[in-house]
């Protein structure tokens, strides 16, 4: 036996509080009564009142009370079967995990702020699949479509600037390996965010962009990082905290590129947007852009569906507190 809504329990406290009305209500009669007269008078003042009905009927509101409570928590017991055919788009996010990505423009990095985005962004999915894709200077599927947002955001949690050993950032390997993901997905219901500050430096990232448009992929690019750039801090091998350099020595500042983000958007029929430290705009690239895809039908799963047993508690507290009133507290006295 299940309950439908445990929350609704809170109003259990009318049950108690009615109680102690009827607790109050019947002393607070008897010594109104013991003030009026003497002890040895009270029975022949009260000699009308049935004092077993009276606390009948209040047993009986009270009761009335209390499956009136059963009824609105909502008891379960069995169950039937149900088909679950679930209604969506699939949505995957390539995240780049290069060590540009350390910059801290957005705090507390760019890519701790891109992660902390998709984890806000998924309450707002009711039914999308959703995949992860992981880059740097390789490319790999962290996690494949799926409607367990827990098991992504575990995936998630995972990934970090050593995710990848191998430097640099290959935005067409990124393309390619979601495109991969989509391979069981209705084609006018596929959608790729593509998160990055645009430095790519492998693969030809536009003839990538041109392949999901030919298979009905749009990408939304969203520009992590400012176009002023940053320094990028590191720490060594000995745990010393410095910043990142090139193979001359010289220091490494990650500036945002914003051109190939934009023609790659233009080229599939998405969007680009920027990332700012206020908003990173994933819920306003999902509510207006990525909702609006044709939501098709994923595989039918069958869910156990429990009964809701709520009729007989509120048949029980109605008959209750319908008979309560036919009940009388007086007495019939014979007249002398």
């Amino acid at each position: 036996m299940g309950w439908a809504y445990p929350e609704r329990g809170v109003w259990a406290w009318v049950v108690v509080a009615l109680l102690g009305f009827w607790a109050w209500a019947f002393r607070n009669r008897r010594q109104a009564l013991e003030r009026l007269a003497d002890a040895g008078l009270l029975p022949q003042l009260a000699e009308q009142v049935d004092q077993i009905s009276r606390t009948l009927k209040a047993a009986i509101v009270t009761l009335g009370a209390f499956f009136l409570l059963l009824a609105l928590i909502g008891p379960q017991w069995g169950f039937r079967w149900q088909a679950i055919r679930r209604r969506g788009v699939d949505l995957v996010i390539a995240l780049d995990v290069s060590k540009s990505m350390l910059a801290q423009d957005l705090k507390p990095s760019r890519l701790d702020r891109a992660k902390l985005a998709i984890q806000e962004l998924l309450p707002m999915m009711k039914g999308d699949r959703i995949g992860l894709v992981a880059f740097a200077g390789t490319s790999f599927v962290q996690c494949p479509l799926t409607v367990d947002y827990g098991a992504l955001l575990l995936t998630l949690d995972e990934l970090d600037t050593d995710s990848i050993p191998r430097g640099g950032t290959a935005i067409a390997n990124a393309i390619r390996d979601s495109l991969k993901v989509f391979a069981s997905s209705a084609p006018d219901s596929r959608a790729l965010i593509l998160m990055t500050d645009g430095e790519s430096h492998e693969g030809d990232s536009m003839s990538a962009a041109k392949e999901a448009a030919k298979q009905g992929v749009k990408i939304f690019t969203v520009g992590v990082g400012t176009p002023d750039g940053e320094l990028v801090p590191i720490t060594d091998a000995q745990g010393n905290q410095t910043f990142l350099k090139d193979r001359e020595g010289r220091t490494v500042k990650s500036r945002l590129e914003e051109g190939l983000l934009q023609q790659i958007a233009l080229e599939t029929g998405g969007s680009y947007i920027r990332a700012t430290p206020a908003s990173f705009g994933l819920d306003l690239l999902y509510r207006d852009r990525i909702a609006t895809l044709h939501q098709h039908a994923f595989e039918s799963t069958m869910k156990q569906q429990h009964e809701l047993r709520f009729q007989w508690a509120l048949a029980v507290a109605l008959c209750l507190l319908v008979c309560e009133p036919l009940i009388s507290d007086r007495r019939r006295v014979s007249v002398r």
